[in-house]
């Protein structure tokens, strides 16, 4: 593929911090950006996705799908010749599991509360 039809993108991090530019076919689907992010995420970051799945991609204000191609994806304004795409890059926040502590808490709570009358 020729150098000229590649599309050059970065992904900025919330900490305000890029992973790239890299160039890509405008073929290139939304899931192979999120598994280069992945492979390339800084090690020096708090938050690090686990998985592509973590993460959300944000073009132009619109989440983009995993099935959508880069071609799919680009604003009008990005057909300025030798432009690099900035695209934003949301890791989701795992589930938390509900604490077991909690529960054992609240079982003591309904316990402690219990009332007994006896009439003689």
């Amino acid at each position: 593929m020729p150098e000229e039809d590649l599309v050059e993108l970065k992904f900025r991090l919330s900490d305000g911090s890029d992973v790239g530019p890299f160039q890509y076919p405008p073929t290139a689907t939304v899931g192979i950006l999120k598994e280069r992010i992945v492979s390339e995420w800084p090690k020096d970051k708090k938050v690090v996705p686990k998985a592509a799945s973590g993460i959300k991609l944000i073009n132009a204000g619109k989440i983009l799908e995993n099935g959508r191609t880069v071609a799919q994806c680009k604003a009008p304004f990005a057909d300025l010749h030798k432009s690099v795409i900035a695209m934003h890059v949301v890791v989701q926040p795992s589930p938390t599991k509900a604490r077991p502590e909690k529960k054992i808490e609240e079982e003591d709570a309904s316990q402690r509360s219990f009332c007994s009358c006896t009439i003689m």
